[in-house]
């Protein structure tokens, strides 16, 4: 699915205008009815309805489904802000309607003064403020009338987007003037600004409402951010041969395991086997190969010279895929051995936790990374990396030039997870869910990459289809055993299940 920018939404609603052909106020009637049925689908026709519009295409929505409420039987009070005299065509034809409505409950056009109706617990209020096409923070009356519904106790269902969010860049917005709505009911697609975390407080429950915009339009419109289909991920799945045998599904090394971490590196060689590796090789220091040895007897074990420590680079020369950094510590030895080592591999290499955090210590070596490296920082650890981020956009924004400059993939877990192209393409994973955010996780990812690197995927397939397979993984835990228990662990056994619905 498309994720389109502002500036691009509006250009696909006039594709539709043109071509369908309909007229613009008919498409808003459209979407209108689209919002009254989920609406409708919620609460029932003994919830009194206040309804705030603004003077633009949102607040004609908002006076659409103010009407259409109405004439279902619902208590319905609309308030038309129009300070300054001008409304949207759309919105003003939607003005004249209500007003010749004879079953709306009360409708005012605030002109100057505004005296703000009591809202109640039993209330349900409908925000049609300010869309998408608002450009910076909201002040004056309108802060003031957002600060009022965010302080009530009614229930706020925000149409297409909550007022006073911008649907990309929130970085210098004024959080304290955006609607809380407890449902964002938003028009064809998510907006960008949806999948980060910190704008979550507003969003509410989201859904998606299709309001059959062209999709010859939607096909010719390129778009910089999408979010992955399972369709997507099918495509790009490997068939496994009939006649094959473990020599051609691939060697896989990983680099894992400091002194008292070595579950990180058995979490990560089991995700790396289940991913269809035809062999594992496991790298640790001397005293976690008993624990490998018999937590993941499938493997092979290889110890440098430390007892508990990586200390030394090691020839990859026969492996298909590395991944490095689950666990490894970050003494000096291993800051040098780590930077040795990806300086000379000459496979596809997944870096995660320590491997990451030395190179955020070790700022210069960045620029000696090899071309098609894959990073998988959470949050913090990129920030580690690239600075301090003000919010979500501005760390998607850096994560995107970073997998530029260095021709990589940048992959910022998190509930959306963002794999950066080195194209400046965004893709975010819909899969994945709170019970995942356990130690270990990022672990079992790093395995389940370089596995299917090894298994012959190319870094770009490796990463959507990991991401995905980690992600539904867990989803499928969760749904057998609930949020609050899952561990690492569950995801590596629930990882066949997830191949296999996707192979079915």
């Amino acid at each position: 699915m498309k994720i389109f920018t502002n500036n691009q939404l509006h250009e696909l609603d006039k594709f539709t205008i043109e071509h369908e052909p309909i007229a613009s106020i008919d498409l808003m009637e459209r979407a209108a009815r689209t919002l009254t049925r989920a609406i409708t689908d919620v609460w029932s026709s003994s919830t009194p309805v206040v309804v705030f519009a603004g003077p633009g295409n949102n607040g004609g929505d908002g006076l659409a489904v103010a009407r259409m409420l109405a004439e279902q039987g619902y208590q319905v009070s609309a308030y038309l802000f129009n300070i300054s005299g001008h409304l949207s065509p759309d919105c003003a034809t939607n003005k004249k309607r209500l007003e010749d409505c004879k079953r709306i409950h009360k409708y005012v056009e605030v002109i100057q003064e505004f005296d703000p109706p009591v809202l109640e617990d039993n209330m349900l209020v409908i925000d049609a403020l300010f869309g998408s096409g608002l450009n910076k923070p909201l002040a004056g009356g309108f802060s003031s009338l957002v600060k009022y519904i965010n302080a009530s106790s009614a229930q706020v269902v925000s149409l297409d987007v909550p007022s006073g969010l911008m649907t990309e860049d929130n970085t210098y917005n004024v959080r304290a003037n955006i609607i809380r709505a407890t449902r964002t009911l938003t028009l064809q697609q998510p907006k960008l600004a949806f999948l980060f975390a910190e704008n979550q407080q507003f969003v509410g429950h989201l859904q998606v409402l299709d309001i059959r915009l062209s999709q010859e339009g939607i096909n010719k419109t390129d778009a910089q951010y999408t979010i992955v289909e399972e369709a997507d991920v099918r495509s790009r799945l490997l068939p496994r041969d009939s006649f094959a045998h473990k020599g051609q599904m691939g060697s896989a090394l990983l680099i894992a395991g400091s002194y008292g971490m070595a579950g990180a590196a058995v979490l990560a060689a089991k995700a790396c086997l289940r991913a269809g590796a035809g062999k594992v090789t496991v790298n640790t220091p001397k005293r976690n190969v008993s624990i490998l040895q018999i937590s993941v007897p499938e493997a092979i074990v290889q110890t440098g010279s430390e007892e508990t420590i990586f200390a030394e680079a090691v020839d990859t020369e026969t492996y298909q895929a590395l991944g490095v950094g689950s666990g490894l510590g970050q003494s000096e030895q291993t800051a040098i051995a780590l930077i040795t080592q990806l300086r000379r591999t000459q496979c596809p290499i997944v870096t995660d936790a320590d491997a990451l955090n030395i190179l955020a210590n070790h700022r210069a070596w960045m620029q000696q990374l090899p071309k098609g490296i894959i990073l998988t920082p959470h949050p913090k650890e990129f920030d580690r990396l690239e600075g301090h981020s003000a919010d979500s956009y501005e760390r998607l924004t850096k994560a995107r030039n970073l997998a530029e400059r260095l021709q990589g993939h940048v992959i910022v877990k998190g509930h959306y997870t963002a794999i950066c192209m080195p194209d400046g393409h965004i893709l975010f994973n819909p899969t994945g869910n709170a019970g995942m955010a356990t130690a270990g996780s990022g672990d079992v990812l790093t395995g389940i990459i370089t596995g299917l690197l090894a298994r012959g995927y190319k870094q770009e397939d490796a990463c959507v289809v990991g991401v995905y397979l980690h992600g539904l993984a867990g989803d499928l835990a969760a749904n057998d055993l609930g949020e609050e228990s899952l561990t690492a662990g569950d995801l590596i056994q629930y990882l066949p299940q997830a191949f296999k619905r996707l192979q079915e």
